[in-house]
């Protein structure tokens, strides 16, 4: 069970801290939700307590994870699918498993491809969510603010395309 001033991970929706714990009464039944306050976007998200664990709600990684996380993004093999729904299902899949180390192989394989090719709607949509969800627990885990981990995974992305 969480607390007040924890900081969780939601997947599919990245990082934030339990600003509070609300009854709210749904369909004439009351359930009591963790509320979130996420650091991107200035959004809040309510989970109810009773499935949080279902819905893969865990802890934000430490920072020495986190630093791995960024440190192993340069090295993050990517897959080259050319078929557009085959790669967009297998990236929702990593994307949905909370997993922070699949989340980072989806930002940096549709950030090469994005550089290179260029992304359909979807796939933009996609890279900024997982963007997203990738930022905003490397920024809990260290303190950092989401531009200088943005820049610092650009570059690193530009620097492979140029060693080719």
């Amino acid at each position: 069970m969480y607390k007040i001033g924890d900081s969780v991970v939601y997947p599919m929706h990245g990082a934030g801290v339990i600003e509070g714990i609300e009854v709210k009464e749904v369909l004439g039944k009351k359930q009591s939700y963790y509320v979130l306050k996420m650091p991107i976007g200035d959004m809040k998200v309510m989970v109810p307590m009773a499935n949080a664990v279902e819905v893969g709600m865990r802890d934000v990684i430490d920072k020495s994870v986190a630093e791995k996380v960024l440190c192993d993004f340069k090295t993050i093999e990517t897959d080259v699918v050319q078929n557009w729904n085959k790669r967009f299902r297998e990236n929702m899949v990593k994307i949905k498993s909370g997993n922070i180390f699949e989340v980072a192989a989806v930002v940096k394989s549709l950030m090469l491809r994005d550089m290179e090719k260029g992304l359909s709607t979807g796939e933009r949509k996609m890279l900024a969510n997982a963007k997203q969800i990738l930022i905003s627990e490397i920024v809990v885990a260290t303190g950092n603010d989401n531009a200088s981990i943005e820049k610092r995974l650009i570059s690193m992305v530009e620097e492979e395309l140029e060693l080719g």
